[in-house]
Parts: structure tokens; sequence; C-alpha cells
């Protein structure tokens, strides 16, 4: 079997999903396209929200123990899904992009394999060094308590989030994007009763406190790999799950983009977990809490833009795949416009009205304070981080990610390195964050120039 689906010889698609992807008009098709993955993504950003403000009622020590947890938790979510999990998407486009099925098939298999490996090794990495972890990322006295409860069962289930998001990526690379959203809206719904039910108990079930919402958190990864990998076994899926030996060359043409792809979520929750150390450090453990709540604002805005970069993966991916690089860079600007509107519509909403969404989580006054400081500060530049980060994903359908992650590593310097020096020398929190804002900005400008000058979509993959 051919590794490269581009080296394969083309053939007409026969899916009319891919047809869709490679001939109609831009804009409508990725509208189509992003409406039911952005509803899927808000869907599971709000999964994490809706436990967030069940356990804000046990209090501030809680809130600040579950906060150093939600970093590691968004980083598996991220690599499993918009990194490892574009570079599937991408594969698969490209398969059938190409008219190679016999290859999509094989590459939904040993997707779930390598998904399910890597899944387990970072369970045991985290299992075996949470407490020096926990410290690090600003985590003392009850808080630290609080996050080895909930984080030893959250990391028990990363093997389950990694297959079930896996599965959706060879969903999603067919162009089918209504299936995953369906399945992970309907497991967000079941965490609404879920949540309170095992963190506040009732009747005969026990109260279990903060622990109650990480079990609810795997009983939805577990129903969703489930249902996801019946579907891709059916053969309702153009993709087809079957069993069959595993051999390197599918794993390596998902890992040519995918693990180079993992390099960005390190720096995404690399700088948010850093930062939140920084201000813990620094104002203590509520200002910590605050920080941490408003900067939740910000991964709602990493589902949003990938509601739309999910989509721009397989369009991207399918038209490189059939030779077509001009209708792909034109797919990334538009996606890219998309992204930056909601961004600024959410980031200047957040500025304006910033306890409306922190007093959702808590009433302390510190909490709210630095809170609100960090949102009037860096709200305004959230179009920035939202363009960037749909461009980002792009760039994978492209295989081009040299400027993503170099501006990624930028603004980790500029906000952790340059920003935390500041507050060392001047002790104001507004210089801080005031760095954080102009980094997100260098960030997303710096992807678009990449993006506007069409050169790496030239030849893909390469």
């Amino acid at each position: 079997m051919n590794a490269d689906p581009l080296l394969a010889p083309r053939m007409p698609p026969a899916s009319p999903r891919v047809r869709a992807m490679l001939h109609d008009p831009v804009l409508p098709t990725i509208l189509r396209m992003s409406w039911p993955n952005m509803l899927m993504m808000l869907a599971q950003a709000s999964t994490g929200l809706i436990e967030m403000w069940f356990l804000a009622k046990l209090g501030t020590d809680v809130l600040a123990g579950v906060a150093v947890v939600v970093p590691v938790l968004m980083l598996m979510q991220n690599m499993s899904q918009g990194a490892l999990g574009g570079g599937i998407s991408a594969a698969v486009a490209r398969a059938l992009g190409a008219g190679n099925k016999a290859l999509a098939d094989s590459l939904a298999r040993h997707a779930l394999v390598l998904s399910a490996g890597v899944g387990l090794v970072f369970t045991v990495l985290l299992l075996a060094f949470s407490t020096p972890l926990f410290h690090l990322l600003g985590a003392r006295g009850a808080a630290l308590d609080v996050a080895h409860d909930y984080g030893h069962v959250v990391f028990a289930a990363l093997v389950l989030m990694w297959a079930m998001n896996a599965l959706a990526s060879v969903v999603r690379g067919t162009g089918n994007m209504l299936l995953p959203g369906a399945v992970i809206c309907g497991g967000a719904l079941l965490l609404i009763p879920i949540c309170p039910l095992l963190i506040f108990g009732w009747g005969p079930i026990p109260a279990l406190g903060v622990v109650g919402g990480a079990w609810a958190l795997l009983a939805y990864y577990a129903l969703g790999t489930l249902v996801l990998a019946w579907y891709c076994a059916s053969g309702r899926n153009t993709a087809r799950l079957r069993a069959g030996a595993v051999h390197w060359a599918p794993m390596r043409s998902i890992l040519t983009v995918g693990g180079l792809a993992c390099i960005n979520p390190l720096l995404t929750n690399g700088l948010i977990a850093s930062t939140a150390a920084i201000v813990g450090a620094h104002a203590g453990s509520a200002a910590l809490a605050g920080y941490a709540t408003a900067a939740r604002l910000e991964y709602l805005l990493i589902p949003i833009a990938f509601g739309l970069g999910a989509p721009m993966v397989a369009l991207v991916g399918a038209n490189l795949g059939a030779g077509q690089p001009e209708r792909a860079r034109r797919i990334a600007l538009v996606g890219g416009a998309i992204a930056f509107a909601i961004g600024e519509t959410v980031g200047l909403a957040a500025a304006l009205w910033p306890e409306a969404w922190l007093r959702l989580f808590g009433s302390d006054e510190q909490m709210l304070a630095t809170g609100a400081q960090y949102l009037r500060i860096a709200g305004p530049f959230y179009g920035f981080f939202a363009l960037g980060i749909a461009l980002y994903f792009a760039s994978q359908g492209a295989g081009r990610l040299k400027w993503p992650l170099l501006a990624g590593a930028l603004r980790l310097f500029l906000y952790a390195g340059l920003g935390w020096a500041t507050l060392v020398v001047t002790g104001a929190l507004w210089a801080f964050f005031a760095l954080g804002a102009v980094a997100m900005t260098a960030y997303g400008l710096l992807i678009l120039w990449s993006v506007a000058s069409g050169s790496w979509f030239a030849k893909p993959g390469r």
C-alpha cells in the first residue's frame, strides 16, 4: 500500500462530501461544514464550564486546585483533537481527495491504535509525576490536595479521550462534521445532570465532591468512544474502521503533520499554565483562581476556532490532494476572517462586562479584581488569537507548520518570558497582562502573513 496518498493514482472521488469540498463555493461550504463542528466544540467546551460551575460551589480552594489540572487536561484535549487529530483528518482527506479509499480505511485503524497508545503513555507519565507538576503550576496546601484527587481520575481517563478524538477526526476527514457534533453535543447534555449528581449526591448515590466531576468526564469520554467506534466500523463512514495488521507507513503519514502539530498545544497550554503559576506566585491563590477563570475564555476561543479550523483541515487537505492550491489558500483566508470576527466579538464583550463571566464561578474580591483586569486589557485582542488558531488548522491541512509553531514560540517568549521579567521589575499585573495582549496580536499577524503569502500552498506537505 502506498503510504503517501498524494502519490497514489488519482481517481474521481466517489463521495458526494468529497466532491463538495473540491468544487462547491468557498464561503457557503465553510459555513455549512463549520456550524455542526462549532456547535460540537462549544458543547465540548461547555462540559468543562458546567463542571467548573458546580465545583465552584465547593469553595475557592477547589477552584484553585482544579485550575492547575485544567491546563494539563486541555493540553491533552488539544493534542488529541487539534494536533494529532488534525494530522488524522488531513491524511484521510488527502487520501480521499486523491481517490485512494483503501488508504483512508487503513488510516482509520492506524489512527485509533496510535492515539490510544499515546493516551496510555500520558496516563502513566502524569500519574507518576503529578505531585511535582501540580506544585510547579502553583498548587499549595488544600488546593494541592484537590488537584491530586481530581487529577488522578481525569488522567486515568486519557486513553478514552484520545480514542474518542481519533475516531471523531477520522469522520471529520471525510467531510462529515455533523456526526461528531451530534455525539459530542449529546454527551455534553448528559453531563448536565450527571455532574451535580456525582458531586453533591442524591438519594442512594453518595456525594463524591470534586472527584465526582472527574468521574462524570470519564463517563462522557467512554460513551463518545463507543458511539464513534460503532459508526466507523459499521461501514456508514467513508473511511471504514476494519481489523487488520498495523504498519509504520500509515502512522508516518499521520505523524508527518500530527506529530509536529503537537508542539502547538504544548506552547499554548504551557503559556496558560506558566502564566497562571506566575500570577499565583506573585499574588496568591485567589488571584490565581481569578486569572485562570478569566483565561478559560481563551480556552473557549480555541474550540470556536477549531469549529472553523477542522473543516479547513479537511478542505485544504482535500484540495491540495486534488491539485487545487489556490482554492486551498482562499479557503484558509476566508475561514481566518470569520474566526477573527467571532474572537473580537467575544473579547470585546468580555472586556466590557468581565464580571458577568467571573461571577459565574466565584465572588472573592481578589479573584474578581484580577480576572477583570486581565479581561479588560487582553479581551480586545482576542480576535488575533482566534485568527491564528484557525489559520494554524489550515496550515495542518497544507502540511506547513513552521510559521504557526514559530508564532506560538514567539507568543510564549513575549508573555511568559518578557512579561515575567516586566512583572519582576514593575510589580504591576497590568503590565504583565499588557504583554499578553501584545503577544496575542503578534501570534495572529505572523500566521496570517505566512498564509497570505501563499508560497507554502504551492507544494503541499513539504
